[in-house]
């Protein structure tokens, strides 16, 4: 299933941050911690230009700690990129971003200067919490649900660094039908643009896979099911969410899964692991390459010629 959805001020939004680029000095891009892949804005890479990029994995407090690790030594392997584990919810590692900002731009951090950095992230990734706690003060609007912020908008932190912010940007089209579902599953993606059904039969489908024990121990379920709509039908049971007649309700317990999981009750999960990014990346690679070879072959096709 393919999962799109890209409002007109993210458009725009695009086309402002490639206008003030030329005056930035680093990006700080905020990624979800649980899907550092998949959060990720493929726009990002060729925004900067080769500009030292930061990437903040933030609600690193509801994610599997050891594949958060795995993925902060596979970032800092790539060229000009620095990796910052973090969580929202303490200011002190908040406060880690501006020390690697000075860190990475020694030639901006004196007196009469100031560091200019753009700030980035897809929708509901806590990028506006983040820069609220920066600044001290209520800068940016949050909310728990994605496309808050709108414009965008330059903060001076009155300590060196002048923070370019902008709205949450997803991209045109997402080429990899697994990020699709796990941006929805995270809340990337309003709940208004997919069916709970469809969402929560791919997330039952990997937490029987890489987290089992997890699921048991939350949904005391006794003998874990052998497939993604057995699991959501074991747990409606347990939790007796019934229709009429005895069936499971089995919409709203894929809402409650889906709930769950975004607020860290069931335990600290990732979506996607390094390995499963460069695998994805190289389907997505030659699918483009694909189309790509396509489109020229459909230009070339020689016009016909009128009879007359």
């Amino acid at each position: 299933m393919s999962i799109q959805w890209f409002p007109g001020h993210m458009h725009k939004a695009r086309l402002e941050m490639m206008e003030v680029m030329g005056q930035i000095d680093i990006v700080i891009e905020v990624v979800d911690a649980r899907i550092p892949y998949s959060s990720e804005n493929p726009f990002a890479s060729k925004l900067r230009d080769g500009k030292p990029l930061i990437k903040v994995l933030n609600k690193c407090d509801l994610a599997d700690n050891a594949v958060v690790a795995q993925w902060q030594e596979y970032l800092d392997q790539q060229q000009g990129i620095s990796s910052l584990a973090i969580t929202a919810n303490e200011p002190s590692q908040v406060a880690k971003i501006l020390e690697l900002c000075r860190k990475l731009v020694p030639h901006r951090d004196q007196p009469g200067k100031d560091i200019r950095a753009l700030i980035m992230g897809i929708p509901n990734v806590g990028k506006s919490t983040i820069i609220n706690i920066l600044a001290g003060r209520i800068i940016a609007k949050t909310g728990n649900e994605p496309a808050v912020t709108k414009r965008q908008q330059r903060i001076n932190l009155k300590n060196g660094i002048v923070l370019c912010d902008t709205p949450g940007v997803l991209w045109p089209k997402v080429h990899n039908e697994n990020s699709g579902y796990r941006l929805a599953i995270t809340g990337a993606i309003k709940d208004t643009a997919f069916e709970y059904e469809d969402i929560a039969s791919y997330a039952s489908e990997y937490f029987l896979k890489a987290y089992p024990d997890m699921i048991q121990a939350r949904y005391k379920i006794k003998e874990m099911p052998e497939n993604d709509w057995e699991l959501v039908e074991a747990i409606g049971n347990v939790r007796g969410f019934k229709r009429a007649g005895g069936r499971v309700d089995m919409h709203k317990t894929c809402e409650i899964l889906l709930h769950e999981f975004r607020q860290g009750t069931i335990g600290k999960i990732c979506l996607e692991t390094p390995e499963m990014a460069i695998a994805e990346q190289l389907i997505v690679d030659a699918k483009l390459e694909q189309e790509a070879l396509e489109g020229k072959v459909k230009k070339k096709k020689p016009k016909k010629k009128r009879r007359g």
